[in-house]
């Protein structure tokens, strides 16, 4: 990540304690709703043991359908990261995928071979030709383009942007909507109005990339204060 405020070190320094905690945090806020978030793909290092890249992937776990959102981009590392967290590929029931750029959706190749009896969702964007080798690897691929529910409790964004299309999942729990995104190019702002316009709550926690690299001081800080307006509790940015 470069810009002005991540290249200092001492902000190094305060973002890496900063996701540390959020990433405790997770655990802990969910424990009783029996929700259990497992970052498994990202391109900054938090714990020993586990191999970094650019890219990201996140395990859900504790609903109707366990969920991996997106796949990282490569193969390798998603692998080596799953064994270390003792995940074993198989107890994955849906794959969603936030948007068509190989840091999202390069591990899907990999996984497939080790569990191909999966749905995959991903946004429009998503070629056909892309849609018929998931279908080949006896994955069973589904586009979505408006928002709607995935599994109970669990919704998708359907398509937003313009350039780079792009989906987030949004979770219910008792503390409230969780929101996870893969970079958030249509804006985390933008796709966190949007999901509180879809679900009429509030948003207790965004998690994943939230593409700010090369924003300045002044930027991040109103984006974090629309989003406190906004009403939301947590947040635990990684990846870009």
């Amino acid at each position: 990540m470069q810009g002005p405020l991540w290249g200092q070190p001492q902000s190094r320094v305060l973002w890496t304690r900063i996701f540390t905690f959020l990433n405790l945090l997770l655990f802990s806020a969910y424990g009783n709703n029996q929700l259990k978030f497992t970052v498994l793909y990202n391109n900054i290092p938090l714990k020993s043991g586990f191999q970094t890249g650019w890219g990201f992937s996140c395990l859900v776990q504790g609903l109707e359908k366990t969920i991996l959102f997106d796949t990282g981009g490569n193969g390798g590392i998603l692998h080596a990261n799953m064994r270390a967290s003792d995940v074993d590929p198989a107890i994955v029931d849906l794959v969603v995928l936030s948007h068509n750029h190989g840091d999202h959706a390069g591990g899907l190749g990999w996984f497939l071979k080790e569990n191909p009896r999966v749905t995959v969702y991903t946004p429009t964007s998503f070629s056909r030709g892309f849609q018929e080798a998931v279908n080949q690897m006896g994955a069973k691929p589904v586009s979505v383009s408006a928002p709607g529910e995935i599994v109970e409790g669990v919704f998708t964004t359907g398509d937003m942007g313009g350039g780079i299309i792009e989906q987030a999942l949004i979770l219910e729990s008792t503390m409230g909507l969780v929101l996870i995104t893969g970079c958030a190019h249509p804006g985390i702002v933008q796709i966190a109005e949007k999901t509180i316009q879809l679900r009429n709550q509030g948003i207790y926690l965004v998690v994943g990339g939230f593409h700010l690299m090369g924003y300045g001081e002044r930027d991040l800080r109103a984006i974090a204060e629309r989003l406190k307006e906004m009403g939301v509790k947590r947040i635990a940015p990684s990846h870009c």
